[in-house]
This record gives C-alpha cells, structure tokens and sequence, in this order.
C-alpha cells in the first residue's frame, strides 16, 4: 500500500522543492507532513511522537538552512521522519525499519542530508561542534552546524561537556533545545525543573520579546552596539529569572522560550540566529505526539505504537487463541519486585527507561526504592556502586548497547573495588528494527574479560527469575542479559532456586556432535533437533549459563566425550562466548573440531530478529545445515 502525500508535499523531494514555496504556504506544509507521517506510521509501524513534535521546526530548518551544505543533526533520531520525507526518502519511507529498508535513524551511507548517525542520545552538540571547528579551520566561514536535542537527551552527561567546550569555542553553532518534559517516558531531575521554570515565567517570558526586539533594532549599527544589547540582554534574563541563566553562564547566548509549532516564526528567527556569531541556543516548546489527539494524551504509550486505526486511534495487537509468553523484560520486572518483597536491601536503577525495562513495575511497587537516573549511564553504574558500598542489592538495568557507555564505570567503580552491582542487560543480541545503533552484539565479549564479574544468560523466563535471585546471594557484580521480546514459557512463575555461579546443565542428551548454547538463542537447537531427527541425527545439547565462569567440569565432559563441537551464541563472534570455549580448549590440550556460530565481525544492519539470526547461519536451519556439514566432513586425525 503506498501512502499518497498531500498536494504541496508530492512537489517536494528535497529542501530545494520546499524553498519554491512562499511562507504563506509553509503552515499546510506542515500539515500535509504531519498527516503523512500519521497515515506512514499507521499503516508500517515505528516511531511516532517525536517525529510530530517536531514537524514546524523540520520544515523551518531545511526551508532556511542551506542543507546539506549546512549540517543538521537530529539527537536522538526518532525525531528524523519529517527530515527523512524532505530529504529525498519520501517514496521509499514505508521501507522504513524494514528488512533492506530505511533505517529508522539518520544514517550517513543513506544519505547526504544525514550529517550524523543518532541512534542514542546526547551526541549532537559534540559532533556538531566538531564540525564547525573542522569548518572554521578549513576557512569554511559561511556554513551552518546545527544540533537538534531533546530535553530528555540533555540530561546526558556528553551534552555537558560538549556545551561547556562550546561555549569557550568560536564556532558557527546553533544549539536547538527541543523542550517538550520527555523522551520515551516523562523526564525526571533538576534540568527538567529548570527549564520548567524558564518556560513558565510570565515576566521572562513578556520581556525576552522585548529584548529580542531590541537586539534586532540596534543590529544596523554593528558588532559594538550588538554587543552591549547582548549584554543588558543577559543580564535581564539572569534577574528575571531570579538566578543565572545556565546557558548564558556557559557562554552560550540564549534565545527563546520560542512556540516549535509556529513555523513562520520559527523562519524568521533561524534567518536571525544565522548572522549572530559564536555559540547559541534556540529553546523551542513543542508537544511530543502534537497533531494526533491519542498522542498527545499518553506520550509513552505513543513513542512507537507499532500499527495502528489513525481514525480511532486503536493499537493493533496481535489475538492469539493460547496464551502466549510473556517478554523478557516483564518478567525482570514481576521478579524484582517479588525479590524486594522477599530483602529490603534490594533497589532497582534505570537510565531513563523504566517502560521500556519493566523497571516501572518496581517504581509502582516500591518508589522510594526504584531510581531514574535520567539519560545517564555512567552516572546510572556508579549511582548503583554508591548504593552497593551501603550493603544494598541495586539491580542497574540497562540495554546492552547502552552500557557500552559505561564500561569504564563498570571497570573501575564496580568490578575493581568487588561492589555487589547486578547488571541487567535487556536488549541483548539483535534488537530488530532499531538495528545496529541498538543490537547488544558485544557485551558477552567485553564483560568476560573484566576481573570479578560474573557474566550470565538465561535460556528461559524460569532461568531468568533464578539468576535474579542467585545473583543476591552472591557477593560480587554480576551480570545478567537477556534479548528483546517474548521468552519461551506460558508457565514462568516458577519458585525461585538458586543458581551456582558457573554451573550450566544438560539439556538434551546425544550422539555425534554436541551444541554448546548461551541464553535465549539456544531454544533453537531444540527446533533443530527435530529437524535432524528425521536424519536420523541426535546432538547432544548443553546450555551453559555462564560465560563466565566457564563450567569447566561439564567443558571436561564435553570435550572428552565429542569430537565436533559446535557453539552458538547470539553476540559477537570475535572474544565471545565461543572464544572463551575455544580458549579453554586450547588450555586443556583438547583437539576437538569447533564451529562458532553467531555475529559475525561486520555491521549487521536492522530487521526482525529472526531474519537477522537467519542471515547470520545460527537461527534452526542455519544450526541444522552446520551439524548436517559437520557430520558430513572427514573426521580430525591424530
């Protein structure tokens, strides 16, 4: 079904189509942009508020900005539909997140206009600044370097330091605050409250206009006469508020609060902020979801509704006949709460995505004992070693690919000093359509090499609830990852039974070939079995739990009893799991034949978990072919 776009928006393949429209003619524009990516949406899927939120502001920056001469960055990229559809990728946006399809970010192989990949948060001033010093050194004078960030991406520590060496540079930056109280659930801390304050004083709010007046009158004079108004402009500013501009205290030079949904005069202030020299902010309200009622209301629930009814606004859901398992990260969810029930000691800690963890079950349960620390990794992982030093049990949940940001964190402030932090990765392994910005590939490679840690997968809801608890007996760090979506049992409620660190266990007894599996993936092998039954072939299955510490005394039993030995995991092939086996084959003096299936040392780019484990050979027919191919080679002489 192709999606058809409004009158004005079909003349529109690039930001040059949209400068041949008058400004009287940008507000329908908008409108047709907006209901475009409605009907988009509804009908594929993937993110949706944010990319209504900034609809106005989309249109006003490619409309002034001279793109992609100028460079415009989106932080995070689930604002980028709008950009996407302007930008030369209209008739090709319902491939988007699609197997071979657009991806749902800015990406810089895609296209031009993609100055910056974006698929985490707080990155765009950093590179946005490093480009306008890259421009002023290559006497690229007349060029424009745009961020574009979310108040929620703000809370990010990167975004400080970026702002902090802005504001010290002469850099042809324009920082855009796109300020609307969320990102996937409502922003928490004291930024939020800050700029709560600023977009709510009556008398700031009054008098800016006059000052912003001001500014543009006394322009013809010159640089001098500019700056003095600049400077009685932040000085009015610091005493309306009642305190100094955080901004203006960076040296950043702060215009706004601005409605983001006024498009015309969004227009006339980015042709403004292009002459004013050095470092600035543009503070921009806009409402996440602003153009569908449904959206507004419950801006969680419509960050990426997945398909949906745009007349009634009814989430399609899936009707199953049996009832089905639940996900991963609910089951973390219902289980930490059980476990807080069970030791007061127990806490729970997430960088801002408490929906998107289940870590929100916890925070209804026990809110004094639950922490969003904000966009804040690092911060999250020594936050979480604070609380462990104080003999409580804090279970920090973060997506694997997001806890690359903390691995110093992790390194220093937890494993060196033996701080009892239980790790909780969600996401591991391909995350699906949000593809390689957010797959967790690597995480079993880089936490197996840091000393004191445990690192561990469940292969199953029942697995997950024991390594939860085995993890608060233990006296250490701990790590537990487990991907995204539904487990494998309808029946999870399980008693809890403790785990011993490094046992794993024999799943399936057999002859031939033996199958050494981490976590959820090695479900597989039970589908594969039944496939090569009919072949007359039985593998031997072996689920290991523990990348570490390895189960040497079942490894002694493995080795000793197979010669073909294939492993599966779903992370990285290079230092992982399989590594580690072959690592301590080669210890033992073992010379069994190893295949290691799982993600191999490329960039796998995004679509449905199980395409991905199918072009990567280790989903039930790529297991199946290798045993088959295997068995079918001359055996390893000695």
């Amino acid at each position: 079904m192709q999606i058809q776009p409004g009158p004005l928006l079909a003349q529109i393949q690039t930001p040059e189509d949209l400068k041949k429209f008058g400004k009287d003619q940008l507000v329908q524009i908008c409108d047709e942009l907006r209901q475009f990516i409605i009907d988009q949406v509804s009908v594929y899927g993937g993110h949706f508020g944010a990319g209504l939120g900034v609809v106005e502001l989309t249109v006003a920056l490619h409309y002034v900005l001279n793109t992609p001469d100028d460079q415009l960055i989106w932080d995070v990229g689930h604002q980028a539909y709008g950009h996407k559809i302007l930008t030369g990728r209209r008739d090709r946006f319902h491939t988007n997140r699609v197997y071979n399809g657009l991806s749902g970010f800015p990406k810089r192989k895609e296209s031009p206009y993609d100055s910056f990949g974006v698929g985490h948060s707080s990155t765009s001033i950093s590179a946005a600044l490093g480009m306008a010093m890259a421009s002023k050194y290559k006497n690229e004078l007349n060029r424009q370097h745009v961020a574009v960030i979310g108040d929620g991406a703000l809370t990010g520590g990167m975004a400080f330091e970026a702002m902090n060496h802005a504001g010290v540079s002469d850099s042809n930056l324009i920082i855009i605050l796109n300020d609307n109280c969320m990102s996937i659930d409502p922003n928490v801390g004291a930024l939020k409250d800050y700029l709560t304050d600023i977009t709510t004083s009556r008398t700031y709010n009054r008098v800016k206009d006059e000052v912003w007046n001001l500014l543009g009158k006394v322009s013809k004079f010159g640089f001098s006469a500019q700056d003095v108004v600049s400077k009685v402009e932040g000085a009015v500013k610091s005493a309306l508020l009642n305190q100094s501009n955080l901004f203006e205290s960076l040296n950043l030079r702060y215009f706004g609060p601005v409605d983001g949904h006024d498009v015309n005069h969004l227009v006339e202030i980015l042709n403004d902020l292009k002459h004013i020299q050095g470092p600035k902010i543009l503070h921009c309200v806009t409402v996440k979801g602003k153009g569908y009622g449904p959206a507004e209301k419950d801006q969680t629930k419509w960050h990426a509704p997945g398909k949906f009814d745009k007349i009634t606004g009814v989430i399609a859901k899936k009707v199953h006949q049996t009832p089905q398992p639940p996900k991963y990260q609910d089951v973390f969810g219902h289980t930490l709460v059980e476990l807080a029930k069970m030791d007061d000691k127990v806490v729970g800690v997430t960088p801002a995505m408490p929906s998107g963890s289940s870590m929100n079950i916890m925070m209804d349960a026990f809110p004094d004992r639950s922490f969003d620390v904000g966009i804040a990794e690092q911060h999250a992982v020594t936050f979480s070693a604070g609380l462990a030093t104080q003999g409580l049990k804090p279970f920090c949940n973060i997506y694997s690919t997001f806890m690359q940001r903390a691995y110093d964190q992790v390194i220093h402030d937890v494993c060196l000093q033996e701080l009892p932090v239980i790790f909780c990765l969600d996401r591991a392994g391909f995350a699906g359509a949000d593809g390689p910005t957010h797959h967790g590939a690597y995480d079993l490679a880089f936490f197996r090499c840091v000393p004191n840690l445990v690192v561990s997968s469940p292969m199953n809801e029942q697995e997950l609830r024991n390594l939860m608890y085995s993890a608060t007996q233990f006296n250490g760090p701990y790590s537990i990852r487990y991907p995204r979506g539904q487990g494998v049992m309808t029946d999870w409620k399980t008693p809890l039974e403790e785990i011993p660190v490094g046992k794993g266990r024999c799943v399936q007894e057999g002859e031939d070939v033996a199958i050494l599996t981490i976590g959820h993936i090695g479900n597989y092998v039970t589908q594969a079995t039944e496939m090569l039954t009919k072949d007359g072939i039985v593998p031997a299955h072996y689920d290991m739990r523990f990348v570490k510490p390895l189960d040497e005394s079942l490894l002694h039993e493995v080795f000793g009893k197979f010669k073909k030995i294939i492993t599966v995991e779903d992370g990285c092939l290079m230092g992982g799991f399989g590594s580690a086996v072959l690592e301590w084959m080669a210890d033992h003096e073992y010379h069994s034949q190893v295949v290691r299936l799982g993600i191999p040392d490329r960039v796998v780019e995004h679509g449905e978990q199980e395409q991905l484990h199918a072009e990567c050979g280790f989903d039930a027919k790529g297991i199946a072919a290798t045993v088959r191919k295997m068995l079918a080679s001359v055996a390893i002489p000695y």
